[in-house]
């Protein structure tokens, strides 16, 4: 069930994309271990990313307490400490026994590291990136379009489930909504209501995922859900051309405007923290995919217990994005340009 296409998925930087996929032959997922992981140590944290390019690129992570290195191919061989920022590569492997050591900047993250005598540069582009931009044109001039432009036609014999509030089925989700204030693309807020809204047997899964992860001691996030169709095509038009391919196309419909999609992230029902995980929500690189093997331990163990938990619990996973989830069905339900009316 995992890794359905969905919509809007959007496609990493070009050359971290490349980088990675020449590091990543097609390794399965790993299985997600019963207990957290350990958190990474915090003198390792800056050191994490990926360094060079093409067949000599190298992914530096942290995995079961060691910092490894991942070269082409997939196998990734344990560091083995030689001082401050200086590293050794075990007798093994294509580079065995090869020195390692790291330059870092003032704020103590690496901007390259030495692998014998070659300098790698470290690929920015692969620290991740949120997309934000400033509207072409005026935003209210935008917004009036949009709302008096049409939404794409029904599907074929529509499903017609009500959209319904999650937090009505459990007080205890929580909703921090995108669009209801300005952690979205335009920074701007498009939408009144702080309410989620989902297609019913969305929002009846969404809180079984919800109850599943409470006994581990977490909690999920509600970051977008059902918002109307002129939102979507008031962000499409808003955007510089050359960003778009990141967004959904308001011709096609996206499962937001249907009420089947939903975004999540985690947290600690006991402080209420955020759990942290491989990148950022919004992150369109390769870093939200959910095979992406970097970070560390305890990020990707986060990662996969939400992709499985949601899955189990009835929804799609996204092949790009680990915090988008939608009903299987979802394209059969139709377009909607207005929400439900206030209680």
């Amino acid at each position: 069930m995992r890794r359905s296409t969905r919509d809007g998925a959007g496609r990493a930087p070009a050359a971290f994309a490349m980088a990675v996929v020449l590091l990543l032959a097609g390794p399965a997922p790993a299985q997600v271990p019963a207990p957290v992981p350990p958190p990474c140590p915090e003198e390792w944290r800056g050191l994490l990313g990926l360094y060079g390019s093409g067949d000599g690129a190298l992914l530096v992570l942290e995995r079961d307490g060691a910092l490894r290195a991942l070269v082409r191919g997939g196998r990734s061989y344990a560091l083995e400490p030689a001082g401050p920022d200086r590293y050794r590569f075990p007798n093994v492997g294509p580079l065995a026994a090869r020195d390692v050591a790291f330059a870092r900047d003032a704020s103590l993250r690496a901007t390259a590291l030495r692998l014998g005598a070659a300098l790698l540069p470290r690929d920015t582009a692969a620290d991740g990136l949120v997309v934000r931009f400033s509207p072409v044109r005026p935003l209210d001039e935008v917004v009036r379009q949009a709302r008096a432009a049409s939404p794409p036609a029904d599907p074929p014999e529509p499903l017609r489930e009500d959209l319904v509030d999650p937090t009505r089925l459990d007080r205890t989700l929580r909703v921090e909504l995108r669009y209801s204030g300005v952690d979205n693309e335009l920074g701007a807020r498009l939408v009144e209501t702080p309410r989620a809204f989902l297609r019913r047997p969305a929002a009846e899964a969404l809180v079984r995922a919800h109850r599943s992860l409470a006994e581990r001691g977490l909690g999920l996030v509600v970051r977008d859900a059902f918002h109307p169709w002129w939102v979507t095509k008031a962000v499409w038009e808003a955007a510089p051309a050359e960003l778009r391919r990141f967004l959904a196309d308001p011709a096609e419909g996206s499962g937001y405007d249907r009420g089947t999609t939903v975004d999540v992230t985690l947290f600690r029902l006991a402080d209420g923290s955020p759990c942290e995980l491989p990148s950022a929500y919004g992150d369109v690189s390769l870093r939200s995919f959910p095979d992406f093997p970097g970070g560390t331990s305890e990020q990707r163990f986060y990662r996969d217990l939400l992709l499985e938990t949601m899955e189990v619990a009835g929804l799609t996973s996204s092949p790009s994005r680990w915090w988008r989830y939608d009903l299987p069905e979802g394209r059969r339900y139709p377009v909607l340009n207005e929400g439900p009316a206030a209680p």
